[in-house]
């Protein structure tokens, strides 16, 4: 009895030490084996910096979306800022008239042009002693003429005044123009109109006074076509006398190549208005000179 149950006992302590007892004893290990909250953490941590994941994509849509709000910045910031005004150029006479139909010159025009000039350097009695009446003025030029066919209109009996007019250092018919180039332009077209009058070029342009002076001295001279500076130049020393002047034509509606007229031209218009005043106002009033606007 006392052996069976020695080996009994053996059995059982040898059956614990069996693959049996070791089931038993797993349990007892596994909460050694769990981590806490903290300890996850960590080792989450540590297998991330390990095994990084690529973020490529990402970065590339951020730096997209980044590249767009600079854009949208900037197009905000244009439209906050004022644009800058444009300084707007002044208008020339060139622009002006470039845009303008062309109009005739009038009587009214030069009574006007007169009467501004010297508002400040006359008194009220002398201002009106330089308006000219309606009769003081031949037919205008309606731009349809050309200088010959409208010396003919104005005046319809020249071969009868040529033939009176025999007085030295004078002309009988004076053409006043801007420049030396006009000036031979308008003695060309003459050729149809003079006969057999003599005509002469008084501008300064190559040509000097005296000479000029010799030339009217010389001869009967019928027409003279030359700028208002030279004209008055002669008058002053008695190169060129005005009693025997009958008809005085202006170059009024002729523009040069900016598009200006003679009276638009400070230099030629201060000339123009100081040769007028050297008689030939006071001759219109007489009713000895009549003035025509070609």
């Amino acid at each position: 009895m006392g052996d069976d149950l020695g080996d009994d006992w053996w059995e059982q302590k040898g059956n614990s030490d069996s693959p049996v007892g070791e089931e038993s004893e797993e349990p007892e290990k596994q909460p050694t084996e769990q981590a806490s909250p903290r300890e996850k953490k960590g080792k989450k941590r540590k297998s991330v910096m390990e095994n990084p994941v690529p973020v490529k994509k990402k970065t590339a849509l951020k730096s997209q979306t980044e590249c767009f709000m600079a854009q949208e910045k900037k197009e905000d910031e244009g439209e906050k800022k004022p644009k800058k005004k444009r300084k707007k150029k002044k208008k020339t006479i060139t622009d002006v008239l470039a845009t303008s139909d062309p109009k005739p010159g009038s009587p009214v025009d030069l009574q006007s042009l007169v009467l501004e000039h010297f508002k400040d350097k006359r008194s009220v009695i002398e201002l009106e002693e330089l308006k000219l009446q309606e009769s003081c003025f031949v037919r205008s030029n309606d731009l349809t003429h050309s200088l010959s066919s409208y010396l003919k209109e104005i005046c319809p009996k020249w071969a009868k005044v040529q033939k009176q007019h025999t007085e030295k250092s004078s002309v009988v018919l004076l053409i006043v123009c801007s420049a030396a180039l006009r000036v031979i332009e308008l003695i060309k077209q003459l050729t149809t109109f003079k006969g057999e009058a003599k005509v002469l070029k008084l501008f300064a342009k190559h040509i000097k006074v005296e000479e000029q002076v010799k030339l009217l001295q010389t001869g009967v001279t019928h027409i003279g076509v030359g700028t208002p500076g030279r004209l008055s130049a002669l008058i002053e020393k008695e190169g060129l006398t005005l009693p025997p002047l009958r008809f005085l034509v202006l170059d009024w509606n002729w523009r040069d190549q900016k598009l200006r007229r003679m009276v638009d031209v400070p230099e030629v218009k201060g000339d123009l208005l100081k040769l007028l005043d050297m008689g030939i106002l006071k001759g219109c009033r007489e009713g000895k000179v009549k003035v025509g606007l070609f």
